[in-house]
């Protein structure tokens, strides 16, 4: 290295050797190249500078060599994101102390709006949001999405940011919050720390959240934690045979032991969703009046309506439909039979509980639909001879619902979406007609049956 040119000499794609030693570390290597006339913030072709590098590894000494040899400390990435951002990712304190005693602005923003305190708290790094809040980093900045600081912390489970920044002032009632319409981007609007935290299996953190005063029935999205629990134990399957898993738990809580905690602090096990609520997934039984124990029937999960019911929950609550858990758990409003929760042996042991549990089979909905119409929606055959077994009556369940099908013409395909006829259903209902001196109908042509407005056959 006998020449100013040598040391700055470049690759094809712009990187130095300054780059290469904050790269891998070596702080020495960094001073002396500085000392020799090395240029201290040169960029390659993808805009990274030796800083940046040596704030995305943490390290101060070298950190502090380049800003002193006169690297500027609000250098950025292209997409916005500034040395000090990167730095409070990472998490090292005195790395962020060092470009905030050089000019860091507390305030800056990536493109998408995200600051060095909200990337702080969703890593988990306490230390370092205290030191941003306390150099003027605001708490309460919002993302277009509806995000704070504080809710990334609880949507990432980070439980000594979520306790710093309630210490500096942060809203343990805060909610995704945001002015379009449709709500925010990642979750919808009024959706509480709390809601964030259980979607996620942080069951441990949502009860610190309630402990230090949040609301364990608060129904700002429309959902108490209590219906969120339901589908975040049995997501809907999806694409994948396999299912798609129930989030990791983090900590000592399982699902069931938040379940009795959070009623324990005052969640109220039978409480009913409002006309807004939309139904999750794929589900299509209405939601309108929805307790957390129909939608627990409606994912087949024994488990939790068994711990629900010994909780005090009533079996018997309809929804404003007047749709019945037993209808739920028979695979009522289900228009993806094979991507929604709950298989079929799974049905029929909440199905087989819950008339147990003295269940009617022979209720009628508000829709003209029972439970043997849930049993075709869900291809359940055998479902439905199970409810024939348990007295379900032909001359109930043989209807026509409000969209003119009964269970017959749903299993072969009369309903919702691209659906293919379920064979072994068909089989199931028509072997159940035949047996009370009634001769199935053939499927009649799709084009002669009566069309309504939303409810045309694809």
């Amino acid at each position: 290295m006998s020449s100013k040119h040598d040391l700055n000499a470049t690759q094809a794609d712009g990187t130095t050797a300054l780059h290469w030693a904050a790269y891998h570390e070596e702080p020495e290597i960094v001073v002396r190249l500085l000392q020799l006339g090395a240029r201290p913030d040169p960029v390659n072709r993808y805009g990274i500078t030796p800083l940046l590098l040596a704030c995305e590894n943490g390290n101060e000494r070298i950190v502090r060599a380049l800003l002193k040899a006169g690297a500027k400390a609000d250098v950025s990435q292209r997409g916005g994101e500034e040395a000090i951002m990167i730095a409070s990712r990472t998490g090292r304190v005195g790395v962020v102390k060092a470009l905030l005693e050089n000019g860091a602005r507390t305030e800056s923003h990536d493109r998408n709006g995200q600051t060095a305190l909200m990337w702080a708290a969703a890593e988990g790094h306490a230390d370092v949001i205290e030191l941003l809040v306390k150099s003027g980093a605001k708490i309460d900045q919002r993302l277009d999405s509806g995000f704070t600081a504080f809710l990334f912390a609880a949507r990432e489970g980070k439980t000594a940011a979520v306790k710093k920044l309630l210490q500096l002032g942060a809203d343990v009632h805060d909610a995704i919050d945001t002015t379009e319409k449709t709500g925010g981007r990642d979750a919808p609007n009024g959706t509480s720390a709390v809601l964030l935290a259980v979607e996620n299996g942080h069951f441990e953190l949502a009860m610190d959240l309630i402990r230090a005063g949040a609301d364990p029935n608060d129904q700002r999205n429309g959902f108490t934690a209590l219906h969120t629990l339901t589908w975040v134990r049995k997501p809907p399957h999806g694409d994948d045979e396999a299912g798609q898993p129930p989030p990791d738990t983090h900590g000592k809580l399982s699902s069931l032991d938040f379940l009795r905690e959070i009623v324990k602090a005052g969640a109220k096990v039978d409480a009913a969703l409002g006309p807004d609520a939309r139904a999750k997934a794929f589900g299509a039984i209405n939601f309108n009046g929805a307790t957390p124990f129909l939608l627990a029937c409606r994912n087949a999960d024994l488990e939790m309506m068994q711990l629900l019911v010994e909780l005090g929950a009533d079996p018997h609550k309809p929804n404003a439909d007047g749709s019945t858990p037993l209808m739920a758990a028979a695979g009522l409003g289900c228009y993806a039979p094979d991507e929604e929760a709950g298989t079929e042996d799974e049905c029929v042991a909440a199905c087989e509980y819950l008339i147990g549990l003295g269940a009617d089979v022979n209720v009628v909905d508000k829709k003209n639909q029972t439970a043997m119409h849930g049993a075709a929606y869900k291809s359940l055959p055998k479902v439905a001879r199970l409810l024939a077994a348990k007295g379900a009556k032909i001359d109930t369940w043989n209807r026509k619902n409000d969209r003119g099908w009964t269970p017959l013409l749903i299993a072969q395909g009369f309903r919702p979406g691209n659906f293919k006829p379920s064979v072994p259903t068909i089989t199931a209902i028509s072997d159940l007609m035949k047996a009370n001196g009634i001769d199935p109908p053939p499927p009649p042509d799709r084009e002669a049956l009566p069309k309504k407005k939303g409810y045309e056959q694809k």
